[in-house]
């Protein structure tokens, strides 16, 4: 029982207060190398071997992005650092550190952000980074907020701009996994495990993103929002047309099973579900694609219609991937 007289489980971030919170979620943590000074200060210190720091942020909404009754607070932990820690790898950086903003109700168990804050740590160590440092505020709903920093480690940013005609679009990860669990649990359901549990938490494929820097590729970027729609971003960006071919990806059997199951299209999910968080990024023809890439399509010049995703020479018919703002 804890001095409140209530269960340890149970007490609320009111009554053990914000600095006792803070100091239960970083005691006995171990920090990189890269982590010169951790949290306890005003300031976290990261060491810049480099000399460059590349950086991104994500924020994760409770009733937006991630559901309680869907997913335990240590899997949105994890989620949330994954969605970060995926933007550094598309941009070819080795993630070195973690910064977390997060807000809640006063009356949200402290429990319940200790094992957020569980997730966030081993989805960090997970690749080698540390949780520096951040803050703790309160709000009507559970907003995680997280800024992650990563190295270069020498090597040119692979930016969305780089994409030239010739090249060949290639992707690595999973893709439709987490739409395909998204589906099941919006039908009441909690199987197939493997499914829901790409919702709750992506596996993104960290170490693919230097090893395509390192290997030439000259565009890259995160499946966040959905393939057609990322890549949209690269057309653009760069100036050219992306031409895919259906007939390039497999639909795995899990989730040809539960298309069929709900009557829904499984190439839909991969072609436009978000949030599993693969890499999709662009060669030049002479160059070997590094393992575990797949080619998926051809960068041609823009044509009548200008910058572009094409699939089978088509313009998609349905929505790209997930529009923001288009519910909330």
């Amino acid at each position: 029982m804890t001095p409140e007289g209530g269960s340890e489980a149970s007490v609320s971030l009111r009554e053990v207060g914000e600095f006792r919170v803070i100091d239960r979620v970083t005691a006995g943590r171990v920090q990189p190398d890269s982590t010169l000074l951790g949290p306890g200060d005003d300031s976290a210190v990261v060491a810049t071997p480099d000399g460059r720091v590349v950086a991104c942020t994500d924020v994760l909404v409770e009733g937006v992005h991630f559901r309680l009754d869907w997913s335990s607070p240590e899997q949105v932990g994890r989620k949330a650092a994954a969605a970060n820690l995926a933007d550094l790898a598309a941009m070819g950086a080795v993630p070195t550190s973690l910064l977390v903003g997060l807000a809640c109700p006063s009356e949200t168990p402290a429990s319940r952000i200790e094992q957020l804050a569980d997730g966030l740590w081993a989805e960090a160590s997970a690749v080698g980074a540390g949780l520096v440092g951040g803050d703790l505020t309160s709000g009507p709903v559970i907003v995680v907020s997280v800024t992650a920093l990563g190295s270069l480690q020498g090597r040119s940013p692979v930016l969305r701009s780089g994409a030239r005609p010739g090249d060949r679009v290639a992707v690595c990860g999973r893709l439709g996994w987490s739409a395909a669990g998204l589906a099941v649990l919006g039908r009441g359901f909690r199987s197939p495990a493997a499914l829901v549990n790409a919702h709750r938490v992506p596996v993104p494929p960290y170490a693919a993103g230097p090893a395509a820097a390192a290997a030439g590729a000259t565009a890259m970027i995160d499946v966040s929002d959905g393939l057609l729609a990322d890549l949209a971003h690269v057309a653009h960006a760069s100036a050219v047309a992306v031409r895919l071919r259906s007939r390039a990806f497999t639909v795995p059997a899990k989730l040809a099973e539960i298309g069929s199951a709900l009557g829904l299209d499984p190439l839909r999910w991969v072609l436009t579900g978000g949030e599993d968080h693969a890499l999709v990024a662009t060669f030049p023809q002479d160059v070997a694609l590094p393992a575990d890439w797949a080619e998926v399509g051809t960068v041609e010049p823009p044509g009548e219609d200008g910058p572009g995703v094409t699939v089978d020479g088509r313009p998609y018919d349905g929505d790209a991937g997930w529009i923001h703002f288009a519910k909330y």
